[in-house]
């Protein structure tokens, strides 16, 4: 059987010591520890999906997508962009990296 996404946790945004750059989140993938095995997943989708109170075409849940950009660190952890920035009440959250589109 095929899964269609892996899970990931976005961490918080790439920040400096001073400066936080909402426009890049940092993302923690579920079963990788190393920059190497980060590659796969470089330009691969993902999804946050959330649940707000109004329904939208017939449903509370929401998506906001992003994209793979690069690795950041040397343990696992990648820097993603969304079409909006996501929220900070989104840190320690679950995300979905899906497994489209494919690079093999």
């Amino acid at each position: 059987m095929a899964f269609l996404y892996s899970k990931g946790r976005f961490l918080g945004f790439k920040r400096g010591q001073r400066n936080q750059h909402e426009h890049t989140a940092l993302i923690q993938l579920e079963n990788v520890s190393s920059k190497e095995e980060t590659n796969y997943y470089l330009g691969k989708r993902i999804a946050y999906l959330y649940r707000a109170p109004t329904a939208k075409n017939g449903s509370k849940f929401r998506c906001i997508w992003g994209r793979v950009t690069r690795p950041h660190g040397n343990s696992g952890v990648v820097r993603a962009k969304f079409r909006h920035n996501l929220p900070p009440r989104a840190m320690g959250s679950a995300v979905r990296v899906m497994m489209y589109p494919s690079n093999i």
